[in-house]
């Protein structure tokens, strides 16, 4: 009897914890449906400038450290004139050269428009797995393809200035000139999006 039970447990167990493994193992996403998920009109520019930075979207993290390896991504300081980066969760502080200064000038101009005043970046560069982890916890995340998969894209809170979060339609309406100032001199496009309580921008080729 103790031999029949022995024989019979240990193929119930391989069968109960395999299957686990190998969820695990699998895809948070399924590239196939990312694919098809059509980008609004609005949004079909920031895809086209992030294209043009020559990177392959960005799937996981061994796609990232490969372009930090390279040299094509350049790591984001946790601030600077006029900005600091907030605790990222769900990205990563990497992004194309062109984008980081981009940055940097937004941050300096900014200070100076406001005096010594900073903006807070919450989301830089996301790997389609970054993505799929926060739509878990966020569904207003993108369900198709980002331009934050490219390194090019940052996103800056419209109610966290100074590391404090408050709204603050001062501030705000400075860091719209800002961005503005940037967008008509063809260097960035950027979106106001409400539900997240920041602006997405896209930095373009130029």
């Amino acid at each position: 009897m103790r031999t029949f039970f022995c024989v019979a447990f240990v193929p119930f167990m391989y069968s109960f914890y395999y299957p686990q493994a190998a969820k695990k193992a699998l895809p948070c996403y399924d590239f196939a449906s990312v694919l098809k998920v059509e980008p609004t009109a609005l949004y079909k520019p920031h895809l086209e400038a992030s294209k043009s930075f020559n990177v392959k979207l960005l799937k996981d993290s061994k796609t990232v450290q490969k372009y930090i390896t390279s040299g094509k991504f350049h790591k984001i300081k946790k601030s600077g004139k006029g900005y600091r980066v907030q605790r990222l969760d769900y990205s990563r502080p990497y992004m194309v050269s062109k984008a980081k200064a981009t940055l940097e000038k937004m941050g300096a101009r900014f200070s100076k428009e406001t005096k010594d005043h900073a903006f807070t970046v919450s989301s830089i560069t996301r790997t389609l797995e970054d993505q799929c982890r926060l739509r878990r916890v966020n569904s207003n995340a993108s369900l198709g393809i980002s331009s934050h998969n490219y390194g090019n894209s940052f996103d800056i809170s419209y109610i966290r200035f100074n590391d404090v979060l408050k709204y603050n339609p001062k501030m705000e309406a400075a860091l719209e000139k800002v961005l503005q100032y940037y967008a008509n001199a063809g260097r960035i496009y950027y979106i106001k999006e409400r539900q997240q309580s920041c602006y997405h921008i896209t930095v373009r080729n130029y």
